[in-house]
Formats: C-alpha cells, structure tokens, sequence
C-alpha cells in the first residue's frame, strides 16, 4: 500500500512538473500587467477554483484542522506568496537563461533545509541524481537563450536584480516546500492548499503597496484575461495544488526535483503555441532530467526498503 501510494505521489509531482511549464508562457501573454497584480489574481483565480469544486463536488474539507494550524497555514502563504512576486519579477527582470537556471536551484536549497532543519538527508543516488537533473535544466537553458539569440530582458546584458530574485525566488519555494512537508502529512489537501493559497494572495496584496505604491489592478482589456484566467488554473490551481500534495509520500527534495520538468513543458507548449524548435542539444537536457528523476525517485525508494 505504501508503494502505491508513493507512486501516485511521484505521478502528481511529474504532472505538476510538466504543468509548471505553462506558467512562463502564460506571464509571456501578460507584458502589460505588473508583477504583483498577475501574482494576486493567479492566486485569487486559484481559490475560487478549488473553492468551486469543493461547493460542486460537496466534500468534505474538515477546515477544523485549518483552524488549529492557522499559525503554520498563514506562514506557509507568506512564503508562497514571496515565490511568485520574485519568481514573475526575475522572469520580467533578467534573460530567460538566468531565470530558468537560477529558478530551478531549490532542490539545491530543499536539501539543505531538509538536512539542517528536519533531518531528512537524501541518499546518494537522490543528491547524484539532483546534479544529473541539474545539469539538464542547464542545457535547456542554454538551448532556448540560443534559439532566441540570447536575448535579455535588459539589451543584452544580465540584470544583476532579476538573478537576485530568481535565487530568492527559489530559496522561498524550497522553505515552503521544506516547512510544508509536516503540515501536508497532517491533513487532506484542500483544508491545507486552499487557506495557503488565501494567505498568500493577501501577502501579494499587502506588499503591493511598497512595491508599487497601489494595490493590485485587475485588467480590464479582454486580450488579458483569458490569460490570467489560464495562469491561475493550470500553473496554480492544477499543479500547485498537486505539488503541494505529493509532499504527503515525497521529501521535499524529491517534489522539487520533479519541477525540474517545468522547461520540458514549456518547451512542448513553445512548439506548439509559436512553433519555436529547440535545437537538437534539447533532447540531451531532457535526458538528464528524466535520467535525474529516475535517480532521485528511485534511491528513496531504495532507502525507505532498507530502513524498513
């Protein structure tokens, strides 16, 4: 039963990390709208989904549980909410070979915070299988900066800003993912993901007054919406709450490796949406990830027979 049940774990970890892809080719259809309002109503589009299938679908959300960890819920949305304002600035602020690469460094940070923190080190097939996985992201990277000509968000030349908070982006995301882990244990998904999600759309529209002196605007051109609409779904509603999910039979680690499947993703929607072929070197980047994925998934696995 247990091997079962991690199964359906790594199956909602790889889907959310193909679905991940969706969400810096949806940012690229919003040029006009401003960090913090698209991180707002991603989150706000994401609640009233789940919100949604809870009224449809009549289940039961046991929000008891909510309530008795609202101290852990709120900083959870804390740093969910600082991810995305980071992770849209630095898609925004620095060359998408940057921002790919530095972005998907939180199983770097996952497996620190897991081992100093909460005492959950990998096995050596999981760290071999981080770096393999890692080195692919970085060949797509340097696929895709090829295919475009390398270009930048800033004439050419790497902002120094938006590599800055591609890292933080992922060092928030691996806290979340690393702090989260006991929390999904303790509960079903939707009394965990849906409060998170409300917290976290709260802490964009709190920030949204430092960062640019206005709450957040919802857009009222239609080309922006079915966008919006799009990236609050797939990318957030779908593979957010799937990530968050898998954590109840993952370490946290293993969950942000299977994000590394997010350039995979985009690169199948770039083809198919802008008919923009990565070149060959692609194929070997995704070799790597998946090669990777398997390491990852398959020494845990390894260790939790032994330990048994």
């Amino acid at each position: 039963m247990h091997v079962k049940t991690r199964k359906l774990a790594l199956i909602e970890g790889v889907t959310a990390g193909i679905l991940f892809g969706t969400g810096s080719i949806l940012i690229r259809f919003l040029p006009a709208l401003d960090v913090f309002s698209i991180a707002f109503w991603r989150l706000t589009i994401a609640c009233a989904v789940l919100a949604a299938i809870i009224f449809t679908f009549k289940m039961d959300t046991s929000f008891g549980f909510a309530r008795k960890s609202l101290k852990h819920l709120t900083f959870l949305g804390f740093l969910l909410g600082l991810h995305f304002i980071f992770f849209i600035s630095a898609v925004k602020d620095t060359t998408i070979l940057n921002a790919t690469v530095l972005v998907n460094t939180v199983p770097i940070f996952s497996v620190f915070i897991s081992s100093f923190l909460f005492g959950l080190k990998p096995s050596r097939f999981a760290l071999a299988g981080i770096v393999i996985a890692l080195g692919g992201v970085c060949i797509i990277a340097y696929a895709e900066a090829t295919v475009a000509n390398v270009g930048s968000a800033s004439n050419g030349v790497s902002s120094m800003k938006g590599d800055l908070e591609a890292v933080l982006a992922a060092l928030f995301e691996a806290l979340y993912l690393s702090y989260g882990k006991r929390i999904r244990e303790q509960s079903a998904i939707l009394p965990a993901i849906l409060p998170i999600y409300l917290f976290a759309a709260v802490t964009v529209a709190v920030l949204s007054p430092i960062g640019l002196d206005r709450l957040p605007r919802f857009p009222t051109e239609t080309f922006l919406i079915l966008p919006l609409l799009c990236l609050g779904i797939l990318p957030t509603a779908v593979a957010h709450t799937l990530q968050f999910s898998s954590l109840s039979n993952l370490k946290s680690f293993e969950t942000a490796t299977m994000a590394l499947l997010e350039p995979i993703g985009a690169t199948i929607l770039g083809i198919i949406l802008f008919n923009e072929w990565p070149i060959p070197i692609f194929a070997a980047g995704t070799v790597l990830i998946l090669a990777g994925i398997v390491f990852v998934s398959g020494g845990e696995s390894r260790k939790l027979l032994r330990n048994r």
